[in-house]
């Protein structure tokens, strides 16, 4: 088992084909890609029967939290993956997680068995899950990431999200990325991750592609589409 702590700036940008690739193009001598290349990252957002943590989320409160299961690609077993509980005050990201088989965080998740991770960052995650009684695994949410870091600042990261599905039928890890689309055609979402403010060469870069902060929401993105499917369908949800 092994835990990690993140505090950080996190902001989003949403970007078309060409301002992906002037971006990628032009931060290449200041950033380095990810050594594993592009990966498949996929995750379980897990929430309350009425949907009260992503609902209060898209409310834009001063402070929210949320909690996942992520790993990269389908897990299966014994496959590592991670728990994660992130909570965003006042603009900035406070992420904890922990590292667990997926056999042993489904069963902790789904209140089979006790937190068994005797850590700071366990008890931080158990507490929150017996703060909110009966959380079920809500969305199964996948995408491709390219992942560059900073080669002076490490604390500097940039990720480009594309192929974001979304799903509710089969909301485990093993589960195959699959589902509707939350981006437009093209599209892709950018954001960066600092502990501090973006560097201006950086800003310069931003504002050459007319690249503009936005905000967004995977998980929140993917509630307000079930939402409009199941009126669709004249499905009372909450």
């Amino acid at each position: 088992m092994s835990g990690a702590i993140f505090e950080r700036h996190e902001m989003k940008f949403l970007l078309n084909i060409r301002q992906r690739c002037f971006l990628e193009n032009a931060i290449q001598g200041r950033m380095r890609p990810d050594e594993h290349g592009e990966s498949t990252i996929c995750n379980i957002y897990y929430d309350t029967p009425d949907y009260l943590l992503v609902r209060r989320s898209l409310e834009r409160p001063v402070y929210k939290e949320k909690i996942r299961m992520r790993s990269y690609g389908p897990a299966y077993g014994s496959d590592s993956v991670f728990l994660e509980l992130k909570k965003k005050y006042d603009g900035v990201v406070y992420k904890r997680r922990i590292s667990l088989p997926l056999d042993q965080a489904e069963a902790y998740m789904h209140g089979e068995t006790a937190m068994p991770s005797d850590t700071q960052i366990g008890r931080e995650i158990d507490w929150f899950c017996h703060s909110y009684r009966n959380l079920i695994p809500a969305a199964h949410i996948s995408y491709d990431r390219n992942a560059w870091f900073d080669r002076m600042d490490p604390e500097l990261r940039l990720t480009f999200d594309r192929n974001i599905l979304w799903q509710t039928e089969d909301c485990s890890l093993s589960a195959l990325p699959c589902g509707h689309s939350i981006l437009g055609a093209g599209e892709s979402l950018l954001e960066i991750k600092t502990a501090s403010a973006i560097p201006m060469w950086l800003v310069s870069l931003l504002n050459e592609a007319e690249i503009r902060k936005t905000s967004f929401s995977k998980y929140g993105t993917a509630y307000t589409a079930m939402l409009k499917n199941y009126r669709m369908r004249g499905v009372s949800c909450a």
